[in-house]
């Protein structure tokens, strides 16, 4: 029995085999909208309270 997924861009339920070449996606342009949010910046990871100078952090 095949794992079911959710594509990430568009929430179709995907089957995740390797069949299925676009896994986790369910197709090409769901993949490319995604590839094209991370060009863009859209996904970005929160810092927490980053060091406001860090070359003095290194000295």
């Amino acid at each position: 029995m095949a794992l079911i997924v959710d594509c990430p861009t568009c929430q179709a339920k995907v089957e995740w085999t390797e069949l299925n070449k676009f896994r986790p996606f369910c197709s090409n342009r769901c993949k490319q909208i995604d590839l094209g949010a991370w060009a863009e910046e859209k996904y970005v990871v929160p810092a927490v309270n980053p060091p406001e100078d860090l070359d003095e952090d290194a000295a």
